[in-house]
């Protein structure tokens, strides 16, 4: 088994602003989306959907945490996507676990959803 996808959904000024974010920070483009019954976009790495927008109006922005924590990727490039976020005036925190050789990033999307970016074998 594998984690097939993740879903936002949220209010279309937002959904456009998710949008821009996951493509400009992880290249991701734009895909194919089957007739749904509301608007939304699929956004590819490679040629696999891994990110489902969703227009949604009955979703908000929820001032507590909830129990899911974030989200994770894992993909190559630290300096460019340190780069981007820098450019993108993101903040985030890194980490480094030498008992693996992992790098990790953390922040937050336009929608309030943490972030995480781990790089095998890429040290800052």
């Amino acid at each position: 088994m594998h984690i097939d996808h993740i879903n936002i959904s949220a209010p279309k000024l937002l959904l456009e602003e998710v949008k821009k974010f996951y493509c400009a920070v992880f290249n991701l483009t734009e895909s194919f989306r089957p007739s749904f019954s509301g608007n939304g976009y699929w956004l590819n790495a490679g040629e696999k959907a891994i990110v489902h927008l969703a227009e949604s109006n009955a979703h908000y922005k929820n001032e507590k945490q909830g129990y899911l924590d974030h989200i994770a990727f894992q993909t190559t490039g630290l300096k460019d996507v340190i780069k981007k976020l820098n450019t993108m005036g993101i903040k985030y925190s890194e980490a480094y676990l030498p008992e693996v050789d992992l790098t990790q990033l953390f922040f937050k999307d336009p929608a309030g959803i943490g972030v995480e970016v781990n790089f095998i074998n890429e040290k800052l």
